[in-house]
């Protein structure tokens, strides 16, 4: 009993000794996500699958180790998405309702959706996500059209992000901003921004991939060629530091949303996860990234912006 009891006592003793040593293994190591797309370069070529050792990762401007890198096409995938319309944008919108319409009542079944209205700050939601997209469909309407209803598209952004409407960690969180992107708080083109860079760091922690459609709202700010290039040039910020796309043509509205809607919808076919590990120094924090990819015949979107947390926390 007595050499048994040593035994014992000496195994606990070495446990103890290195849970230090193991503390320390661990101290500075952090872990994050990205959602990058992959499209070939050529329209009329097919992207075979990118294998994991053609992809590069930076963070912070230090090498990051992958720790998975996986597609995201087929059913098998969810996705979920909310097509975020500014309530202060011009009633021509109401043009284009058909369009919107159907671009939601295609989508694929893997994806589950839902409109919200940017107004007073806020993202409105007109309902929850949802695999019905006829019943997303209902939910249009024209825009209020009243000048700066939305107050600032960006305080609608970081309110989505704060409230999104899930906690489902395995799903692809995809937006849609409907909007001219003029912030009426500061309406100068300024990258420094504070409620444009608010509304980056809440998208990239909650770890949105934000598109944007350039449309005018109503008031004197739409019709100024200034304001209009400020907004399109803080909403194409916004679409590359989450990895999305900022469409917008010359300084009017688009003829047709539909294009734009079918280059997305190709978008979120050619997507991949990416999971990586990486130095983190102190808490979880909003840092630079940079993806690589070592392939023939293929553009690639990333996300410049990522959201590291200590490992073995959950990314979102």
């Amino acid at each position: 009993m007595k050499i048994r009891s040593k035994s014992l006592a000496f195994t606990v003793a070495a446990l103890l000794a290195a849970a230090p040593f193991a503390l320390a293994q661990n101290e500075g190591q952090g872990q994050g996500r990205a959602t990058v797309t992959v499209l070939p370069s050529d329209s009329n070529v097919v992207v075979a699958g990118v294998p994991e050792n053609a992809v590069h990762v930076q963070v912070d401007g230090r090498n990051a180790s992958i720790a998975h890198w996986q597609s995201m096409n087929g059913s098998s995938a969810p996705v979920e998405l909310v097509l975020m319309i500014d309530d202060g944008a011009r009633a021509s919108l109401g043009r284009e309702l058909g369009d919107i319409r159907h671009f939601l009542e295609v989508l694929p079944p893997n994806v589950q959706v839902t409109v919200a209205w940017m107004e007073y700050g806020r993202a409105a939601l007109a309902g929850p996500l949802t695999a019905d997209h006829q019943k997303a469909a209902t939910e249009l309407h024209l825009p209020v059209g009243a000048p700066g209803m939305n107050a600032s598209p960006y305080f609608c952004l970081s309110d989505l992000a704060k409230h999104w409407p899930s906690n489902d960690a395995s799903a692809r969180r995809e937006v849609i901003m409907i909007t001219d992107g003029v912030d009426y708080y500061d309406p100068r083109y300024d990258p420094e921004d504070p409620y444009l860079q608010a509304a980056i760091r809440d998208s990239v922690r909650a770890n949105l991939v934000v598109y944007s459609i350039y449309w005018k709202n109503t008031g004197r700010m739409a019709r100024s060629w200034y304001e209009t290039n400020a907004g399109q040039s803080l909403l194409s910020e916004v679409a590359q530091a989450t990895g999305g796309y900022s469409y917008w043509i010359g300084y009017g509205n688009p003829v047709s949303l539909t294009p734009w809607f079918d280059d997305f919808s190709e978008r979120l076919k050619n997507q991949y996860e990416l999971g990586f590990l990486a130095p983190l120094h102190g808490k979880a924090q909003v840092e630079s990234l940079k993806v690589k990819i070592a392939a023939r015949g293929v553009k690639t979107t990333a996300p410049q912006k990522t959201y590291v947390v200590p490992a073995g926390a959950n990314p979102k």
